[in-house]
């Protein structure tokens, strides 16, 4: 039986795959792994541009990813919810999986 919101959460599936459809926002959430960073600490980390850190927060925070807080100057991060990390590493246990058999494949191919 189709159940009748199944469109509308195949269409925010799609819109949170977007937000993570960007390599430094993935190293931001690998860095946000172990618990809340403040925004300095991801700069050392990631070694990016300030401007370019921002807007790549500012696109995880706006779709729910991470949140943040404020104390006096420092702006703190984490990922709001842990399945989040979850779902990442699943999906780069996948992507390992899938490169080791593409690899042992070559490998056949060239020693035929």
């Amino acid at each position: 039986m189709r159940n009748s919101s199944e469109p509308n959460v195949f269409a925010l599936h799609a819109e949170i795959c977007k937000t993570f459809a960007h390599p430094k926002r993935l190293r931001i959430l690998n860095a946000l792994r172990s618990g809340e960073r403040s925004v300095t600490e991801l700069l050392r980390l990631l070694q990016i541009p300030k401007a370019n850190l921002s807007q790549h927060l500012a696109v995880l925070r706006a779709r729910g990813v991470v949140v943040h807080r404020r104390r006096g100057a420092n702006v703190f991060y984490a990922v709001s919810n842990p399945k989040i990390t979850r779902a990442c590493d699943l999906m780069r246990q996948v992507l390992t999986e899938q490169l080791h058999r593409e690899s042992r494949a070559v490998r056949r191919w060239r020693t035929g």
